[in-house]
């Protein structure tokens, strides 16, 4: 299974991440984010408002502690279009597999029970359907449950899949067989017509979409050892560095208006404007994986 990314597995320090923030503001019962943290000893679900305030744990049930056998117990949330549901990879006593619950932390509901680790959930944009990843190759089910279908086919090793705005077209990380470096690829909602996007040599990973469905946010190590964020437009072009560390910066995360790319950065949340403007939204608690909540549609691209 891949955490965030499996290319990243060898660098003890990347367990400790972090997550991001809406522009907007919330109500206690309704997080503006959602992310992931070990603040209570184990891997587990988080809301808080745009303004950091309103912290609260979603998920209930407490797992393994924060080692490398519990590093998957409730991770990598993943807002529904319409803001009233939150899927996740949770592992509990087996594989990981798909689940959604409420913004409050109710109602949690398994969508997958392979024998095999299914992570990194995103949603269609019509709320219907999940893609997830499962040991290298990507899939799709339907948000109600039911049977789980493969999306596309191939040899080598596909991750963190992203559904564009438009609903067309499933942007994820690939790695040929026999190489270390993946890229960014996109293929038709059909699993057809996948084409590379990235051409960097690199290890680039964790697609996102911007809400106008042009352009496509990604970390890579691509201009030395550590891990900076990137925004390509989908046709390959116009490759913008986003970021300027001198310390790992992963797992982008668009804003629902397009001003902002959150991040993970040292163990705390930060976020990015499109200026370069960088500011840092949460305390370093070993909190990763942001995942901001709808709002407003930008018009996507056709």
């Amino acid at each position: 299974m891949s955490f965030f990314v499996r290319p990243l597995a060898l660098l003890p320090a990347l367990l400790v991440l972090a997550a991001c923030g809406s522009s907007t503001l919330s109500t206690p019962s309704t997080p503006d984010l959602v992310f992931v943290s070990t603040r209570d000893g184990d891997y587990a679900l988080f809301g808080v408002a745009a303004d950091g305030g309103h912290e609260r744990r979603l998920t209930k049930e407490k797992g393994d502690p924060a080692t490398p056998k519990g590093l998957f117990f409730q991770t990598q949330p993943a807002w529904s279009p319409n803001g009233k549901r939150i899927a996740f990879a949770s592992r509990r006593d087996g594989p990981s597999h798909i689940f959604v619950t409420r913004p409050n932390g109710t109602g949690v509901r398994r969508l997958t029970s392979s024998a095999r680790d299914d992570d990194h959930p995103a949603w269609s944009p019509d709320g219907r359907r999940i893609a997830f990843g499962r040991e290298g190759a990507l899939f799709v089910v339907p948000a109600e449950g039911g049977r789980a279908r493969r999306l596309g086919r191939g040899f080598g090793d596909a991750a963190d899949p992203a559904w564009s705005p438009n609903g067309k077209l499933v942007a994820y990380d690939y790695r040929r067989p026999g190489f270390s470096i993946r890229e960014i690829w996109v293929m038709g909602v059909n699993g057809r017509n996948s084409r590379q996007v990235t051409r960097l040599g690199a290890v680039s990973a964790h697609p996102s979409w911007s809400p106008d469905g042009r352009r496509l946010a990604f970390h890579s190590n691509a201009r030395g050892g550590h891990y900076e964020i990137y925004s390509i437009g989908v046709d390959g072009t116009g490759l913008r560095r986003e970021t300027r560390s001198a310390i790992d910066t992963i797992e982008p995360a668009w804003s629902p208006d397009g001003k902002e790319i959150a991040f993970s950065r040292d163990g705390a949340i930060w976020e990015v404007d499109r200026a370069g403007n960088a500011r840092q939204i949460t305390s370093a608690q070993n909190d990763s994986s942001p995942a901001w909540r709808p709002r407003g549609r930008i018009a996507a691209r056709p």
